[in-house]
């Protein structure tokens, strides 16, 4: 193939793949939707097409230049709105044959998706307007500083750290940030008796709930498989392979585990576990063998289902476990290379070694290991920072009286249901 039609199809993958990840936006709304209560889910949905529009700003003016821009092994220092100064300013993007607009399009629908999983944790109770501050700031101090680390030649990078598509750099930013704003933002109203055993708030569709994990899924080849941003080879074919294994165990373990500890084939877990075992696959699923990618994806869906049930046992009020399914699983994920990450596929996608398993000794699940704890703290400290600044002066939360009559009514004037929730409007339907 010419080279003139490998640049033409490559960009092609990319913008597909592109599209795909943005895709995972229309999931994350019915996801969270439907999972939360019918009095916010008009608010709940909404602040997706807000996240996504203040990451599509906020990434473009600073947040590109600071995550792949030159500068140091800290952050970039250059790139800002696009700008190339010179042939350096993106050259940790150098290894990808596609225009700079689609690098940006597709790295930018990857902040996205880090944004809304911290969403989770603000769920049901937040302000709209922290909204906006936070998402700015998560957009242009947290997210591009770890992305620089791994993969805008900083110092993971430099280490070897195998993060393929994300599962550190993406989800366990998100979650991490989620757990902060979970933390200071404290429980919902009614989630704990006094003596603080937990109550159950039941999402009010799981079909919404369902359909939201479907499209994850489906956007998740674009999010894994795009990340070779080349078809030449064919090896994105071998990366959804791994993809789709990992997300099928996940469904099967997680509902299992359900059943075994609760006597309850759970929907929402199942689908849960889904999520978990396509978040551990992310960091793995160039560097693991297809037997490797059902083992990650199972210990990732049953765990993450028990984590969710043993943070919310210790009080933690998470209504998506955000925590559980993007953090603990992407933690998983990462350090599971350190041990799986086969000499061939290590050798084909250039990075790190191999790992444990494989005779390649300690270092490469060291690497991952510091990657992990390295990003979480960073994440930890600044999302506080942020969020704890922003409660001791506007508030993070909205009023008691607000939380209970609901989200969509007392931010935004109307319901995402009015005719099931607004008796005015039954009583005039029944005028007629």
């Amino acid at each position: 193939m010419s080279e003139k039609w490998t640049f033409m199809m490559d960009s092609l993958w990319v913008v597909v793949a592109a599209v795909l990840v943005i895709g995972m936006q229309a999931g994350f709304a019915l996801l969270e939707a439907g999972s939360t209560r019918m009095k916010n889910s008009g608010h709940v949905a909404g602040k997706q097409i807000v996240s996504f529009a203040i990451v599509s700003i906020a990434f473009w003016a600073f947040g590109f230049g600071l995550t792949f821009g030159d500068g140091n092994r800290f952050f970039g220092t250059s790139g800002w709105f696009l700008a190339e100064s010179s042939k350096k300013t993106f050259a940790s993007l150098d290894w990808a044959n596609v225009p700079l607009s689609l690098k940006f399009l597709f790295q930018m629908a990857f902040a996205g998706v880090s944004l809304a999983i911290a969403w989770g944790g603000f769920a049901e109770r937040a302000k709209l307007s922290v909204y906006f501050i936070f998402g700015t700031l998560f957009t242009v101090i947290i997210y591009p500083v770890i992305g620089h680390w791994v993969w805008g030649g900083g110092w993971l990078g430099s280490m070897g750290m195998q993060d393929f598509a994300g599962s550190t750099v993406v989800h366990l930013q998100g979650a991490i940030a989620a757990l902060v704003a979970t933390v200071l933002l404290g429980p919902r109203i009614g989630k704990f008796n006094k003596d603080r055993t937990p109550n159950l708030i039941p999402g009010h569709n799981q079909v919404y709930t369902v359909l939201g994990g479907l499209l994850l899924w489906v956007g998740w080849f674009g999010f894994n498989a795009g990340s070779t941003m080349s078809v030449g080879d064919g090896f994105f074919g071998y990366i959804a392979l791994t993809t789709n294994l990992a997300a099928a165990s996940g469904a099967i373990a997680a509902i299992l585990t359900a059943k075994l500890l609760t006597g309850k084939a759970d929907i929402p877990a199942m689908v849960n576990g889904v999520l978990a075992a396509l978040v551990a696959i992310t960091a793995a699923c160039a560097f693991v063998e297809p037997w490797a990618a059902v083992v990650i994806g199972a210990v990732a869906g049953a765990f993450t289902f028990w984590t969710s049930v043993f943070f919310e046992k210790k009080g933690m009020d998470d209504p998506i476990f955000a925590f559980s399914v993007h953090g603990i699983a992407g933690m998983i994920g990462t350090i599971s290379t350190g041990l799986f990450a086969s000499p061939r596929l290590v050798e084909k996608a250039g990075v790190g070694k191999a790992g444990l398993f494989y005779g390649g000794g300690f270092h490469q699940l060291y690497v991952q290991t510091i990657g992990v704890l390295g990003a979480a703290i960073y994440v930890a400290a600044i999302s506080f920072i942020i969020l704890f600044l922003l409660k001791k002066t506007i508030g993070l939360r909205v009023t008691a009286e607000q939380e209970i009559s609901g989200l969509d009514i007392s931010e935004h004037g109307s319901y995402g249901y009015p005719e099931h929730l607004d008796p005015s409007l039954t009583k005039k339907a029944d005028s007629f």
